[in-house]
């Protein structure tokens, strides 16, 4: 069996999510029906990062062992079979057992918001359309809350498959280039909505209907209710993930 990486990119906005799901388009059937013509055989991928409908990917990984033969072109030639919102940026045959999803080191997201008061077509889809006040102090001021081990409770959805509820935020912070404001966070793992739960909380803050200290304490374990509402998936990009380079 030859263990093989894919790395790849795609618009979320045409899919319910990246798992497989019986009736629905989702990332996941696309690639693997895609993958499994050129190899003539089935293939079951593995993934760093489990994007939500709508969310998009500039560099997703994934990955599966297979005993065919692996063209060297095969990422030009699934390509051509599968859709266009999808796209492999590399095919390549990797160590033996590497596994996506189990080796990643960690995961950067980040979230865009167009700060002007008229929209653009060309953001639509891409970006969140933020036409209200920004404090960028009160953003930064919570962006810098975040690094450390801390319990994200308050910022996944009640009813949740999760059992742990502690991540570890390496890097976070906001950034602004031209009228797209962005936040970008990097952790060991994420729980679903996290990210844009966190975003919405930190843009009440920003507009004043929260505070900095009752931020703080979200992150002691506080409940769902507590916190702020989730941002629209399509300002959402997973950026891309690290492994081990040795």
């Amino acid at each position: 069996m030859t263990s093989v990486c894919i790395e790849l990119e795609y618009d979320g906005a045409g899919f319910k999510g990246w798992a497989k799901q019986a009736g629905l388009r989702t990332v996941q059937a696309e690639l693997e029906a895609a993958l499994e013509t050129v190899l003539r055989e089935p293939v079951a991928l593995t993934v760093a990062g489990r994007t939500d409908t709508g969310v998009h990917a500039r560099r997703q990984v994934a990955s599966f062992a297979t005993a065919a033969e692996i063209p060297r072109d095969l990422a030009r030639r699934a390509n051509g079979l599968g859709p266009r919102d999808i796209a492999i940026t590399a095919a390549t045959a990797v160590q033996d057992g590497f596994d996506a999803r189990r080796d990643a080191l960690s995961r950067t997201y980040r979230y865009r918001l167009l700060t002007r008061s008229s929209s653009s077509p060309f953001e639509q889809g891409r970006s969140l359309w933020w036409p209200h006040r920004v404090d960028r102090e009160a953003l930064d001021a919570c962006a810098r809350l975040l690094p450390g081990k801390h319990d994200f409770t308050a910022f996944t959805p009640t009813q949740t498959d999760h059992v742990h509820f502690h991540r570890t935020i390496l890097t976070a912070g906001w950034s602004q280039e031209g009228d797209i404001l962005s936040f970008q966070v990097t952790a060991d793992a994420f729980m679903r909505n996290m990210v844009r739960v966190l975003v919405g909380t930190m843009l009440d803050v920003s507009s004043g209907r929260g505070t900095l200290s009752a931020f703080e304490a979200l992150l002691k374990g506080a409940r769902r209710s507590e916190a702020g509402e989730t941002a629209p998936p399509h300002g959402l990009y997973l950026e891309s993930v690290a492994y081990d380079k040795s």
